[in-house]
């Protein structure tokens, strides 16, 4: 667990990268647009003696002769007239499988979590 001053440390470090980053791209923009802009070479223009136009295109015809509608509908069967829909099949029921019993597992000592103290690594004690 970090402290609470490591993790200001972290916050003003992540705070001074990302105002040094904003400053570097502040100075490459004005960089760039302080550069003299390339020359664009001239374009030909639109020629001006294109004929003009006098009105619009004609319109397409539309036949006259357009072949009638068939009317003679082919026999449909009636709604009643189907068979009828096949049955759903019995699905099988699965057996219970019964497990054995979980044997007993033995408790698992613990672990002491005192490290300890080494006498030539530790403080004098005080008086």
């Amino acid at each position: 667990m970090a402290s609470s001053s490591g993790k200001s440390f972290i916050a003003a470090l992540l705070v001074a990268l990302t105002v040094s980053s904003m400053m570097s791209c502040s100075l490459a923009a004005r960089r760039l647009l302080q550069t003299t802009q390339p020359s664009i070479p001239n374009m030909p223009g639109i020629p001006s003696n294109l004929p003009k136009p006098t009105g619009l295109p004609p319109l397409p015809s539309i036949p006259t002769n357009i072949p009638p509608l068939p009317t003679n509908l082919p026999n449909m069967p009636k709604p009643n007239a189907l068979p009828p829909l096949p049955s759903m099949p019995q699905i099988p029921t699965v057996p219970q499988a019964t497990l054995p019993p979980l044997p007993n597992i033995p408790s698992i000592p613990t672990i002491p979590i005192t490290i300890p103290s080494i006498p030539f690594l530790s403080p004098p004690p005080s008086n």
